[in-house]
């Protein structure tokens, strides 16, 4: 019996943790990490302020937890479907063409989680800032691994260069981010990814290959 109770109690938690947190990342995306309280998020969240604390103990804490969530939402929106394509060329496009829906689509209400936090941790060392690091680095690692799958295979001309063709592809949903933040219009977007397909197409991918990229 005490053990039927405190999986029940176990349970509730994990799903009063998992609801916060989907709170925490919108609110973060909007206000920074930097906004997040315990106060602040009980107003959005609904819970009251002594229970998030007991579940996160401390700020740093929160704020680890709601990079992680972000990250998992991003790995599920963006990155998952992707998945689907072969290695290469036609990954890439189907995984830029994620990135510009997942902000487009205000997955988050800030637009991209980890562009609008960027500047609340960069110049902050700590964990919190060494978890955005290395989230970022896995993100433009994995898309020029891609990149570079595809040069290897002769999807793109010899003498493409993976590092500095992911650096401008993410370069140009950074700006379509940004700009439709400010506008509050999807123009951005669309320019984005022309401009992407145009940048690809120019490097010898196949126009087959990027059909995801509209």
């Amino acid at each position: 019996m005490e053990t039927t109770t405190a999986d029940g109690r176990r349970a509730r938690g994990d799903a009063s943790r998992r609801v916060i947190l989907g709170h925490a990342a919108d609110l973060a995306s909007v206000e920074g990490l930097d906004g997040l309280s315990f106060g602040r998020l009980s107003e959005v969240s609904g819970h009251s302020k002594s229970s998030i604390a007991t579940l996160f103990r401390g700020k740093e804490a929160l704020q680890l937890a709601t990079v992680a969530t972000a990250a998992e939402v991003f790995r599920l929106r963006v990155v998952e479907p992707a998945r689907a394509r072969p290695h290469g060329a036609g990954r890439v496009a189907a995984l830029l063409q994620g990135v510009l829906d997942y902000s487009r689509e205000r997955v988050f209400t800030g637009g991209c989680f980890f562009s609008a936090i960027s500047a609340d941790v960069d110049s902050k060392p700590g964990p919190v800032r060494d978890e955005v690091r290395r989230w970022q680095a896995l993100w433009r690692g994995y898309v020029e691994a891609q990149l570079r799958h595809a040069a290897s295979s002769g999807e793109l001309t010899a003498g493409a260069d993976p590092e500095r063709l992911a650096f401008e592809l993410l370069a140009y949903f950074t700006e379509a981010n940004a700009r439709s933040l400010l506008s509050g219009e999807d123009r951005a977007y669309d320019l984005a990814g022309a401009a992407m397909r145009d940048r690809l197409l120019a490097a010898g991918a196949d126009p087959a290959a990027l059909d995801a990229l509209s």
